[in-house]
């Protein structure tokens, strides 16, 4: 497979170039030059595959020959060995739980898939590979428990201060090994910044071979895809074949990642994007305008993105028309209040305790279901991240019931070995290249 950047739709590379420049020169984004469609005969019969099975098939057609089919089975395999569970909350509810991997969020599927990948194209002898990644949150840890001790490479993760968790934080500055963390005084917006004028930084290529690990990279898009299939195929097994999922969204790779299965041909009737305050998304679908701006410090931190990376990805998929994108796509928006009733809400109805992004997005499931007077199709919201990693937003019955991984635990007994650094491009290649 070819892809392209979303700034230059004549250029083509292949897929190792694309999983390893990760941005191209011109500032776009990598799209596959066509988005195969995977047939009838397979989407009807998805109920027939496991998870693996379905990510191997997607996987193939995707990448057309670019890994062998046998390295790239044992790829996913290795990867994807963990469940995505749709759990029925009541009829015509489910949520689609992504938080079983080890990090305990959804990011654990774009970061071991793309952390395998790099190392299969890693030759012996090839100069160290340093990858970058920015997190608000939950991709920072799934990226370094999906590299840690990786061998030729070494990952480098920028983060807001005082804006994560403090088991996020603990996951992103407690590993050692290969993975190093930078506490950056701004906000994620400014960490995102710092990473993209990295790629585009003529000196630090030259000293340093450089990838990301965020959701601009195409190695992390594509296995975000597998989930929305196997959630589907969860679903035919209870005789279900029409679905619309919910996702929570921040720099908008999830729901990139379901728009690009449903391209592929899987029958999704609607996707909600459902933001916090930062709203720049659902404010176009309803004004046309598309508007950027600074981030704010919400509860549900992995969404506080005021200039989603992946949404020229999505109007790059609609070509542009804004209609079509409109109707395929609804747009909503929580406060802090809002995300805590709904949070009690959840777990008074259902007995569930949902995480702050998951809470928002269960509320923008029903909010559309109200507007619209719907209960014939199935509503499935996005479960991303595990309750928790959210301590301090649950009141004590609730926290109470938190069961909470023997390996969060553990984390508190490891000393963190985070390096502070002001929002300057200046020092962030200062540390870079004194530091290699």
């Amino acid at each position: 497979m070819k892809f392209y950047s979303t700034n230059n739709t004549n250029l083509r590379v292949g897929f190792k170039e694309a999983v390893f420049n990760s941005m191209p020169k011109d500032k776009g984004l990598y799209m596959p030059v066509e988005i195969p469609y995977l047939g009838e005969k397979f989407i009807s019969n998805l109920d027939e595959y496991t998870l693996p099975e379905i990510a191997f098939h997607i996987a193939t057609s995707l990448l057309e020959g670019d890994i062998p089919a046998e390295d790239l089975k044992k790829i996913i395999y290795d990867a994807i060995n963990f469940y995505a569970p749709v759990v029925e909350l009541e009829k015509s509810t489910y949520v689609l739980e992504l938080f079983h991997g080890p990090s305990l969020a959804f990011k654990d599927f774009g970061a071991r898939f793309m952390s395998r990948v790099m190392s299969y194209f890693l030759a012996k002898g090839e100069k160290q590979l340093d990858v970058l990644v920015a997190t608000s949150g939950d991709t920072g840890g799934a990226v370094a428990l999906g590299f840690l001790g990786v061998p030729n490479t070494r990952v480098t993760i920028l983060y807001p201060k005082g804006k994560v968790s403090n088991i996020q934080e603990l996951q992103l500055t407690t590993n050692g090994q290969n993975i190093r963390a930078l506490e950056i005084d701004g906000t994620f917006d400014d960490c995102q910044a710092l990473v993209k004028q990295a790629f585009t930084d003529d000196e630090l290529n030259n000293e340093l071979r450089l990838t990301s690990a965020n959701s601009i990279n195409i190695a992390r898009l594509i296995p975000q895809t597998f989930y929305y299939f196997n959630a589907y195929a969860q679903l035919l097994r209870e005789g279900i074949n029409k679905v619309i999922f919910a996702v929570p969204s921040g720099n908008f790779g999830n729901i990139g990642a379901g728009l690009l299965a449903w391209k592929m041909g899987l029958p999704v009737e609607q996707f909600i994007a459902a933001t916090n305050v930062n709203d720049t998304v659902p404010k176009f679908l309803k004004t046309g305008v598309y508007q950027p701006k600074s981030s704010v410090a919400t509860l549900s931190n992995a969404m506080d993105v005021g200039n989603p990376s992946n949404w020229v990805r999505i109007a790059d998929m609609f070509k542009k028309d804004t209609d079509a994108l409109k109707k395929q796509i609804t747009g909503y928006a929580y406060t802090d209040e809002d995300t805590l009733k709904a949070i009690h809400e959840i777990n008074a109805e259902y007995n569930y305790i949902a995480c702050p992004h998951t809470a928002i997005a269960w509320r923008a499931l029903r909010d559309w279901k109200h507007e619209r007077n719907s209960d014939n199709v199935a509503g499935v919201f996005l479960s991303t991240a595990h309750p928790c990693k959210f301590p301090e937003v649950f009141n004590k019955n609730i926290a109470d019931k938190i069961v909470i991984p023997e390996h969060v635990k553990a984390l508190s007994e490891k000393e963190s070995k985070a390096v502070s650094l002001d929002v300057d491009f200046a020092g962030f290649k200062k540390y870079l290249l004194e530091n290699n």
